[in-house]
């Protein structure tokens, strides 16, 4: 494995590629799978099935949580532990993740399953949605582990320079749960509940397949049975700096739920249905920014921690640019083109018609929420976890939740839907203004560099 020498020398361009390239296919995949398991539902069981899935999600959302927590989290030290040399340093890092990430999807599936139909009405379902969501939801967290595990392992093995598995593991579980769908919820006719299945038996192929990476020999580290027993120092800095991971998912997760509990009040389960389908959508809007900022994560950890302050600087201007102009061609495609994407999960006329009228307000300026992305993986790339964290956070908590609160007094559901383009706009200035003072140290660092190199 050479993945030190190939941070450190390879040019930036070929290197964001060669790490983005393949996670934007798996990712691409991936999320195609979580979108398939509306489509099928919309189009074989109903709209209220489609809102029992849009109430589950945030559940899932906070499980994904965690896994990008002890991921990213692990991932970041990973990659700055290698600029540094230190690879028995980074192998505790990978073992101490990996037990963390077991034993929180232990606590999530009992503390979900003891009282499920009390969460999910706490969250939002009515009467006719119940059953619909307690169906999905249990065969969702007793696999809870597959999906946590799925998303640390994910991050993790990227941490090291290699994107492909990643990829491969992704694209493996998306194929399996697209075709297990298709047997589960047409010819067997098992509804939401088959859905759920496909999904668990998809992430458990994709936990198996990353384990053999690593029991393989092929990883650049080995998971060592010492290196399993929690350190809490080890465990401690994992997650201060995934913690702006799980507290940008938290808050998305308590977001939609306040979401949920607004439209249903405001738009009764037709909007709740309406809005999964928005929220679907939004995931391949918000996908390049993500994924860019996923690779270009190793690389900017591994040259802010090896000094290479230029390459540093280089890798971050690329990532803005190019997470610009998929924001661009996003918008485009989604604000103008609303109702031929609706039409794919629902032929449910007013779910239709609403849907594009939310659409349009949704995706008003999802073009400049690519930097916001970026942004907040660029903090943690450069260990600054309170700017990362404020980031993460301001988006779906500082302030969405207020818009949430006060926009449908003023303009009723219209108020819901406009609340997004908003909170984008307050989001990207709040990220630029912290943004702005690391360039400018990242910029002296350099020329400190260069000083030194002349003498």
């Amino acid at each position: 494995m050479n993945s030190t020498n190939v941070f450190d020398t390879d040019k930036i361009g070929s290197l964001l590629l060669k790490l983005t390239a393949p996670a934007f296919m798996g990712m691409a995949v991936t999320t195609l799978y979580n979108v398939v398991d509306t489509i099928f539902i919309g189009h074989y069981v109903g709209q209220l099935a489609i809102a029992g899935l849009s109430i589950v999600f945030p559940i899932q959302m906070f499980s994904m949580g965690v896994g990008q927590m002890m991921g990213m989290g692990g991932a970041s030290l990973i990659s700055r532990l290698l600029g540094g040399g230190k690879v028995q340093e980074a192998e505790k890092v990978l073992g101490n993740a990996i037990t963390a990430t077991i034993v929180f999807s232990a606590i999530i599936m009992i503390v979900g399953l003891s009282n499920i139909d009390y969460f999910l009405t706490l969250i939002g379902a009515s009467p006719d949605v119940l059953p619909y969501a307690r169906d999905y939801l249990q065969i969702i967290l007793i696999g809870m582990f597959f999906q946590t595990f799925a998303m640390t392992m994910n991050f993790l093995i990227r941490s090291e320079g290699n994107s492909r598995v990643p990829m491969k593991g992704m694209m493996i579980g998306a194929v399996v749960n697209i075709a297990l769908d298709a047997v589960f919820i047409i010819p067997l006719d098992m509804g939401v509940q088959g859905a759920a299945l496909a999904t668990i038996i998809a992430q458990f192929i994709s936990v198996l397949y990353f384990g053999y990476y690593y029991l393989s020999g092929a990883s650049y580290f080995k998971i060592l049975v010492k290196n399993l027993k929690i350190k809490w120092g080890v465990l401690w800095s994992i997650i201060t700096i995934g913690f702006a991971s799980l507290a940008r998912t938290t808050a998305n997760s308590f977001t939609v739920i306040l979401i949920n509990i607004a439209l249903g009040t405001y738009g009764g389960d037709l909007a709740i249905s309406a809005y999964g389908i928005i929220n679907r959508i939004s995931m391949f809007a918000l996908m390049p920014g993500i994924v860019i900022g996923q690779g270009m994560q190793p690389i900017l950890g591994y040259n802010y921690g090896a000094g290479r302050y230029d390459r540093a600087l280089k890798v971050i201007k690329l990532s803005i640019i190019s997470a610009t102009i998929f924001g661009i061609t996003s918008f485009m495609l989604f604000y103008f083109l609303p109702d031929l994407l609706i039409r794919i999960f629902t032929s449910d006329a007013s779910v239709i018609d609403l849907g594009i009228h939310a659409a349009k307000k949704v995706f008003f300026v999802i073009y400049i929420v690519g930097f916001i992305m970026v942004g907040s993986t660029s903090f943690q790339a450069l260990g600054k976890v309170w700017q990362s964290i404020v980031s993460s956070m301001a988006r779906s908590v500082l302030f969405l939740i207020p818009a949430i609160l006060l926009l449908p007094r003023l303009w009723q559901l219209d108020g819901i839907w406009l609340a997004f383009p908003i909170t984008d706009v307050l989001t990207f200035v709040l990220t630029m203004a912290m943004f702005i003072p690391q360039v400018i140290n990242l910029v002296k660092a350099r020329k400190l560099e260069v000083t030194a190199n002349v003498q």
